[in-house]
């Protein structure tokens, strides 16, 4: 019986320790720069937000005439990047929303090229 116990508790932890990391969702906007947004978005209780919606428009090119509205959901760590922005974008603003909760962060890729945003949805 103790034996039994034992390999039950051995095949437990071989499972625990092969369960995979959960990956960071990633846009790239393929704008022609390395710059990046990083979001870890939770709730009033420090939670993370599963699915929760990352919006922004980039206008940039002559004048910012051109536009590009990507959108990225987060895992369930409440993480996802949008990677491939350029510095030559205007200023970034995220709309970020689950449910009827939302928020903005805002980002001028001039000057912080690679953001770190945690985000808190109440």
């Amino acid at each position: 019986m103790l034996i039994a116990v034992m390999m039950l508790a051995a095949a437990l932890a071989q499972q625990l320790a092969a369960t995979p990391e959960l990956k960071i969702p990633v846009l790239d906007a393929r704008l022609g720069g390395d710059c990046s947004a990083d979001f870890t978005v939770k709730d009033a209780e420090e939670k993370p937000i599963y699915a929760a919606a990352i919006y922004v428009r980039v206008r940039y090119g002559f004048l910012g005439i051109k536009r590009a509205d990507l959108e990225v959901g987060t895992n369930s760590d409440g993480k996802a990047r949008i990677a491939g922005l350029s510095t030559k974008s205007k200023p970034l603003v995220y709309h970020i929303e689950e449910s009827e909760r939302e928020t903005t962060a805002e980002q001028d890729v001039k000057t912080n090229c690679q953001a770190t945003f945690e985000v808190t949805l109440k």
